[in-house]
C-alpha cells in the first residue's frame, strides 16, 4: 500500500513559525508550506489555520502549496470548482486530466501491493499452517490490498475516510458538462460509465436517454459504449470481491465487502446537479429537475415543533435562515436573569477553562473564559457565589435543552454532551487590522474540509453531538457575530448578532458550518449547549449536577424559579 508522511503538530508549529531562525534561514515560505499541508490534514487546529491567515496577509501570498497534494485529486477539485462556475470547458478538461492520472495512481497502487504484506485484520494463521495455507493466506492479502486501492485513491492525504462516490462523480459531472459544450456522443460516453457504478439510477438514466434522443440521425446511439478503463476497473473490482469471499469462506473467517461507492456523495448545487438536466431546450422533453438524495440520516428530520414556553419568541426558522435544522429564539430568558446569569459568570469563570488551559485557543486578540454547570453548583453550595445564581444556570440549561427537543421533533431523548458558559473578550491595542475570526469557520460533529467541499465525521472530531444552541447573554459589545457559512467556509449564509435572551440552535454535522465574527471591544458571553442523542455520551457532569440538584431539593436549598424537573419527558 502507499504510504502517507504525515507531519506532527508540534515539528510543523515549530518550523513555521520559529521566526528568529526562519528568518536567517530565508526559509519562511517553505515553513509556511509546510504548514499549510498540515492544516490540509488536520483542518481542526484553528491555531495553524489563523497563522496561516496571518502569513497570508503579511506576505501578501494568496495561495499555498500542499506538499502531500495528489495530483489526480487537486485536478478533481480544480474540475468541479470550473463546473461550479459554469466553465464546462475547462471542467472537463481538469476532470479528464483527474481521471487520466486516477488510473495511473491505481497501476502504481496494484504494483505496491505486490510486497510483503502484513494486517492486523488477517491474524486468522495464527497456528503452524503448512505450505499452501502460507501461500495462500499470503496472496489474500495481496488480493485485499489491491481490492482496498479503490478506497485508498479516493481518500485525501491525512484523512480516513474517503469521498464518497469519488471516481463515478468525475463521469456524472462530465457527462453533464459534454453536454453543455454540445459533445453529445462524449455526453452519453460519460453517462454509460456512470451507469456501470450505479445502473439504476434513474437521472443518469434520464439524461443517457435525452442524450440518444439528440444523437438519432446521425450516429447509432448503440455503438457508443462506455470507457474501457472504467469497465476494466470495475470488472476486476467485482472479481477481486468474489475471490476475497471465497478465500474468506475456505479460511474460515468474515469477509464483509464494503460500499465503495456510495451514489449519495453526490455534489448538491444551487444551479444544477451533474446528474440532472437543469435547463431544457425549447424543443426538447422536460427533463427531471431531482436533486440526488442526500445521504439517509439516522432520524427523520422535522422541525417546528411547540416551544413549550409562552414567553419565547420564535424569530426564524431554517428556510429563513438559508439552512437545514436551524431555529432562532428570542426572549429565552430575561433581562434580569441575563443580568444574574453575567455575574454568576463573573465569579466563577476561569481564563481557558474548557480549552485545555489555552486563555487565547481560537484568535490571540480575544481572550477566553468559561465554567460547567457543576461547577457553578459546587461554588454556590460552598457560598462563593449565590445559590440561586448557580442553580439559575442549571435551569436556563434544562430549559434551552428542552425547547430544542421539541421544536425539532425528536422521538427520543436529547442528552447534554457539554455545557459551557463562556464568555471572549476583545484584548486592548490588538484590535487594529484584525482579519480573523473569534471562532473560526467549524462544524459541530466533523472535521470541515473547504478545499475536499466534506465533513469528516471521524475523530477528533466529537462525531456523538447531534445538535448545538447558544444562548446569549449581552449584547454591550462590538462585532462577535454569529455567522452560518458555506461548505467553502467563506460563503455567508446568514448572519445573528447576540443580544440578551436571544438563542441560536442547529443540527451539528456539516450541513451547519458557523463562525464567530472578531469581537473588537467589549466583552461576548453566551452558554454554549451540545446536545446528544446517544445516552452513553451523556456529559458526566451533566450526571453529577442532577445529583447536585436531587440533594439541594432534598435539604430545601434551592427551588427552581422554573419549575423545571431535568427527569421530565416530552
Amino acid at each position: 500500500m502507499q504510504h502517507k508522511l504525515l507531519c506532527s503538530p508540534s515539528y510543523i508549529t515549530r518550523l513555521t513559525w520559529s521566526f528568529s531562525p526562519l528568518l536567517q534561514l530565508n526559509k519562511l515560505e517553505e515553513a509556511a508550506n509546510a504548514a499549510h499541508t498540515f492544516f490540509m490534514a488536520n483542518p481542526e487546529h484553528m491555531e495553524i489555520q489563523q497563522d496561516l491567515e496571518n502569513y497570508k496577509t503579511t506576505s501578501g501570498k494568496v495561495s499555498l502549496i500542499d506538499l502531500e497534494a495528489r495530483q489526480h485529486m487537486e485536478d478533481y477539485s480544480a474540475g468541479v470548482r470550473h463546473y461550479d462556475k459554469e466553465e464546462y470547458e475547462l471542467a472537463i478538461e481538469f476532470l479528464e486530466r483527474a481521471l487520466k492520472g486516477y488510473y495511473s495512481e491505481d497501476e502504481d497502487c496494484q504494483i505496491m501491493c505486490e510486497g510483503p504484506q502484513r494486517f492486523e485484520e488477517h491474524e486468522h494463521l495464527d497456528y503452524k499452517a503448512g505450505l499452501y495455507e502460507a501461500i495462500a493466506d499470503h496472496y489474500m492479502q495481496v488480493l485485499a490490498c489491491k481490492h482496498d486501492c479503490v478506497r485508498e485513491l479516493a481518500t485525501r492525504s491525512g484523512r480516513i475516510s474517503p469521498i464518497e462516490n469519488f471516481l463515478p462523480l468525475h463521469y456524472d459531472y462530465l457527462q453533464f458538462a459534454y453536454y453543455r459544450v454540445g459533445d453529445y456522443v462524449k455526453a452519453l460516453e460519460c453517462a454509460k460509465s456512470y451507469l456501470l457504478f450505479h445502473p439504476d439510477d434513474e437521472d443518469v438514466l434520464e439524461n443517457a436517454g435525452y442524450y440518444e434522443g439528440l444523437l438519432e440521425g446521425t450516429v447509432d446511439p448503440a455503438t457508443i459504449k462506455p470507457r474501457k478503463e472504467a469497465k476494466t476497473l470495475l470488472r476486476r473490482h467485482k472479481l477481486e470481491s468474489h475471490l476475497l469471499q471465497v478465500a474468506a469462506a475456505g479460511l474460515g473467517y468474515a469477509y464483509t465487502e464494503p460500499n465503495y461507492w456510495n451514489r449519495y456523495g453526490a455534489r448538491q448545487d444551487e444551479h444544477s446537479v451533474p446528474s440532472s438536466i437543469s435547463s431544457e431546450p425549447e424543443d426538447g422533453p422536460r427533463l427531471s429537475l431531482t436533486k440526488k438524495p442526500m445521504p439517509k440520516p439516522d432520524r427523520e428530520l422535522k422541525e417546528g415543533g411547540p416551544l413549550l414556553y409562552s414567553d419565547v419568541k420564535f424569530v426564524y426558522n431554517s428556510q429563513q435562515l438559508n439552512g437545514t435544522q436551524r431555529v432562532l429564539l428570542d426572549n429565552v430568558i430575561s433581562e434580569e436573569q441575563c443580568r444574574e446569569l453575567h455575574r454568576v459568570a463573573s465569579g466563577i469563570m476561569l481564563a481557558g477553562d474548557g480549552y485545555r488551559g489555552k486563555t487565547s485557543p481560537h484568535t490571540p486578540n480575544e481572550r477566553f473564559e468559561g465554567a460547567t454547570v457543576l461547577k457553578a453548583l459546587k461554588y454556590g453550595y460552598e457560598g462563593r457565589v449565590p445559590l440561586k445564581s448557580a442553580r439559575l444556570f442549571y435551569d436556563i440549561s434544562e430549559k434551552a435543552r428542552r425547547i430544542v427537543q421539541s421544536y425539532f421533533l425528536l422521538n427520543s431523548t436529547l442528552y447534554f454532551s457539554y455545557t459551557h458558559l463562556v464568555c471572549r473578550t476583545a484584548l486592548s491595542g490588538q484590535q487594529e487590522r484584525r482579519n480573523d475570526l473569534s471562532h473560526p469557520i467549524h462544524a459541530d460533529n466533523c472535521l470541515l474540509d473547504p478545499e475536499a467541499n466534506e465533513c469528516w465525521k471521524e475523530p477528533p472530531a466529537y462525531t456523538f453531538r447531534d445538535y448545538s444552541a447558544l444562548l446569549y447573554m449581552n449584547a454591550d459589545f462590538e462585532g462577535g457575530e454569529f455567522i452560518f457559512t458555506e461548505m467553502d467556509a467563506k460563503t455567508v449564509t446568514a448572519s445573528i448578532k447576540p443580544k440578551c435572551g436571544r438563542m441560536i440552535s442547529f443540527s451539528s454535522g456539516g450541513e451547519n458550518p458557523h463562525g464567530v465574527k472578531a469581537v473588537t471591544k467589549g466583552q461576548r458571553c453566551a452558554v454554549a449547549l451540545w446536545f446528544t442523542l446517544d445516552p452513553l455520551y451523556r456529559e458526566l457532569e451533566g450526571i453529577q449536577a442532577d445529583e447536585v440538584i436531587a440533594m439541594l431539593d432534598q435539604e430545601h436549598l434551592g427551588p427552581s424559579e422554573m419549575n423545571i424537573n431535568p427527569k421530565d419527558e416530552l
